[in-house]
């Protein structure tokens, strides 16, 4: 990853992580049954193309959040496991070979089913998308539509497996060279990246981000299924002032995210964020 040096930006040619799902719940499970530790919900952010490997995932963390409510002190009223919700990865725009899912719905929608039928199983899951950026009005309407085909009625009640949309993930094939950054990945390289292309986040995508979370709410809010109004936005791009923080509430966001901010300063970011 590198940052620009005009702006709050950031070009990053990550994959997936390097860490197994093992790992990850492990660590989950140690932060929400460590006393010590303020207690926050947790979003695990999950991907495969493949959804056998999904539902396994899935499965995984099913089991996670049992154990979690069966450590759940019965005098208290929290229940461990509500604290943990699950974000399918659908638009990671750096893996070779394997475009981003949510831009084509033959291809997101296999992957839709596995995690509606999970939370049929268990209706307190809260399931969520991280979307990639889209530029044309019927990709923001088709992926609506493809949403609103798992709502049911429950005891004369709309329900929707998903929750919420995380708009928008990084902007992919896109470059900067060393001059435009504060340190260059590697002198030798050409480009900012030894990759070249990567994926843009932070100030230089923070109106199209603006732009997919407000479109995303004028169509929810608008929706004839009481559910999908229910579904929230998590608010990303560009995220890297109090002033920023505000202009993603108001397009319609609930919470915000601010990866390229946490990433130049740290935690200390979070602090700009609240000025």
């Amino acid at each position: 990853v590198v940052f620009s040096s005009s702006s709050t930006t950031s070009l990053n040619s990550y994959g997936y992580s390097p860490h197994p799902l093992a790992s990850y719940i492990q660590w989950v499970q140690e932060l929400l049954t460590d006393s010590t530790t303020t207690v926050k919900p947790i979003i695990i952010s999950i991907t495969d193309s493949d959804p056998n490997v999904l539902k396994s995932m899935l499965v995984q963390i099913r089991e996670l959040r049992y154990r979690l409510k069966q450590s759940s002190n019965s005098d208290e009223k929290l229940d461990l496991s509500h604290l943990v919700a699950v974000e399918l990865n659908t638009s990671c725009p750096n893996i070779k070979n394997k475009p981003p899912p949510a831009y084509k719905v033959s291809l997101l929608k296999p992957l839709l089913d596995v995690l509606a039928e999970e939370f049929w199983i268990d209706e307190s899951l809260p399931i969520g998308l991280k979307l990639p950026p889209y530029n044309y009005s019927t990709q923001f309407t088709d992926i609506v539509e493809c949403l609103s085909q798992y709502s049911k009625s429950v005891k004369g009640i709309s329900k929707n497996p998903f929750a919420f949309l995380t708009c928008t993930n990084t902007l992919g094939s896109s470059l900067l060279f060393p001059d435009q950054v504060v340190t260059p990945f590697s002198p030798q390289s050409p480009f900012a990246l030894p990759t070249g292309l990567g994926g843009l986040g932070g100030d230089a995508i923070h109106s199209l981000a603006l732009g997919n979370v407000y479109t995303f709410t004028q169509l929810l809010s608008s929706h004839g299924d009481p559910a999908m109004k229910n579904i929230k936005l998590i608010g990303v791009g560009g995220v890297t002032s109090s002033q920023a923080r505000k202009r993603m509430h108001d397009a319609g966001a609930s919470v915000v995210g601010c990866a390229t901010l946490l990433g130049l300063k740290g935690v200390a970011g979070f602090e700009l964020l609240n000025h």
